[in-house]
């Protein structure tokens, strides 16, 4: 069953604790829960802030992959290989409701293609040892094509099959906090980190947060403060001491989102080098067609990014040298922009598809000590690490990592049996009892997607969720979807959740202005 401590449980505990926590997490997405997970489950007290909502920015806007990344492969980059393909089979171990195998296609249409991706990928699986999620061999033509139907034909000689995973990344970030939960973490979302607070020699001993939702300052003794906020971290360290460098890349990566007439199988589509240098990737993800990614280098993170002009019309272009029927803009259901925190290189290279995608852990002078880099696939031995030297730091007492086990929030073999509701894992049962008590909880809220009612109602009691755009967007994925029938699904979302959280009749508007610019966002101009 979900957690069942309210977001009003939460502040009341941390306004009711007098002594210092072991350990407090400033960032609420994959990094930052994943260090709350791992140090509640070695009997530390953590407490975790979020200014926004949790899995806001980066964590939910990926690829949608578990997977060791091929590409750091080609690049030579195998330690950081061997970690994400050991972190993919752990992610898979833990959580078999939310990470699935996938099966991906390398398209060969030159001759050397064939034998060269074949080696390389049958390394891949090879370096995944016990962790492997399928063989990889090279296909005929004929094998290609029914892998992959809408696969371009001329010129195509065959194909390399190999296999990775794939996974709902908002909604393994919300098992993952349940999960914190669980063990004993203290979780709040809209409370952002703004100040600190100095020991007499100086240190950082504690947050200032405000709670949005009251406008109340809460102040946090701490042991050790870990900054977690993923490509927002130097904004954090600034506000700790404002002498810091810059220790963050930002570079954007866009997805665009089509039915699923352009990818009707059960195979994704892997092309190992575009014009920008990158992977492209063509996903069967949620009865729909998500491909991606691009690597552009931006100035500043933004809670918000926006796929740029130039981004959209290189996955429209590359993507239509792949596919029999071209991708066009009028095509697009949504569209959506994540922030990579890429660590920067010493020698100040600007080139942001080379940087290291490793994480690097940094403790600076006040004390803070700041995470950051690494990817979705490697969380869980990132907050691993991060906790070590947490733990170091502050003098807290030796306790040993128990993540590598621990089963996470829903845990539930053949979950897939429960259709859309599968991500809900063992959850899945009372979701379904809560439709069942009111006729209109079982109805579909749109048409083109198969979201219910009921899960508005447990997304507000049991996922933290307090927005429109939290539910539409996170908790379900309408806006990463289809962005039309995200908006028009939002009258009667807004309605279900104002009678949940009992709030003013003016909420609703406000939340449908809100969400309405955030939605349009999603939509090509």
């Amino acid at each position: 069953m979900a957690a069942t401590a309210s977001r009003t449980d939460m502040l009341r505990r941390v306004t009711a604790r007098q002594d210092a926590w072991d350990i407090v997490v400033i960032g609420g997405g994959a990094t930052g829960i994943g260090v709350a997970v791992d140090a509640a489950s070695r009997g530390y007290s953590v407490v975790l802030l979020e200014g926004s909502d949790f899995g806001k920015g980066t964590s939910s806007r990926s690829t949608k992959l578990v997977h060791g990344g091929v590409r750091y492969l080609e690049k030579g980059d195998v330690p950081l290989v061997l970690e994400a393909l050991r972190e993919r089979g752990i992610m898979r171990q833990n959580a078999p409701h939310l990470v699935a195998d996938l099966a991906f296609v390398v398209p060969n249409y030159a001759w050397w293609e064939g034998p060269f991706y074949g080696v390389g990928l049958r390394l891949y699986n090879l370096l995944a040892g016990k962790y492997g999620f399928g063989k990889s061999r090279n296909l005929s033509k004929e094998d290609t094509l029914a892998f992959l139907p809408t696969i371009r034909t001329d010129g195509l000689r065959g194909g390399v099959v190999y296999y990775d995973g794939q996974f709902d990344d908002a909604r393994f970030l919300i098992s993952l906090l349940q999960t914190a939960v669980e063990q004993g973490a203290t979780v709040l979302n809209y409370a952002p980190a703004i100040g600190f607070t100095r020991s007499a020699d100086g240190f950082v001993d504690g947050v200032v947060s405000r709670d949005l939702e009251t406008g109340t300052d809460l102040r946090l003794s701490a042991r050790v403060v870990i900054n977690a906020t993923g490509a927002f971290v130097d904004g954090v360290r600034r506000l700790a001491d404002e002498r810091v460098q810059p220790l963050v890349q930002p570079s954007q990566g866009i997805h665009l989102v089509f039915d699923r007439s352009f990818l009707p199988g059960d195979t994704a589509v892997m092309v190992p080098h575009t014009s920008d240098g990158r992977v492209m990737f063509a996903i069967p993800w949620h009865d729909h067609t998500l491909i991606g990614t691009t690597d552009t280098p931006i100035d500043a993170p933004s809670l918000e990014p926006h796929p740029l002009e130039a981004e959209i019309e290189f996955i429209l272009q590359t993507a239509g040298l792949y596919l029999r029927k071209p991708p066009r803009r009028s095509d697009i259901l949504s569209m959506f922009a994540g922030i990579r925190p890429l660590v920067r290189a010493g020698d100040g290279a600007t080139n942001t598809a080379a940087l290291s995608r490793d994480h690097t852990i940094r403790v600076d002078d006040c004390g803070l000590l700041t995470i950051t880099g690494g990817k979705w696939t490697t969380y869980r031995h990132m907050a691993e690490d991060c906790v070590n030297h947490a733990a170091e730091l502050a003098g807290l007492e030796d306790a040993p990592c128990v993540t590598r086990q621990l089963n996470i929030h829903g845990y539930l073999q053949h979950a897939e049996k429960y259709g859309p509701l599968a991500v809900y894992g063992s959850d899945a049962p009372a979701l379904q009892d809560l439709a069942r008590t009111d006729p209109a909880l079982a109805e579909r809220l749109h048409p083109d997607l198969p979201y219910v009612a009921a899960q508005v109602i447990w997304a507000v009691r049991y996922e933290y969720a307090r927005t429109l755009d939290d539910v539409l967007s996170r908790r379900l994925r309408a806006t990463f979807l289809d962005a039309r029938a995200a908006i028009a699904m939002a009258p009667r979302v807004a309605t279900l959740m104002a009678q949940e959280l009992g709030v003013p009749p003016e909420w609703e508007r406000d939340q449908l202005e809100a969400f309405g610019e955030i939605a349009r966002g999603y939509l090509p101009a």
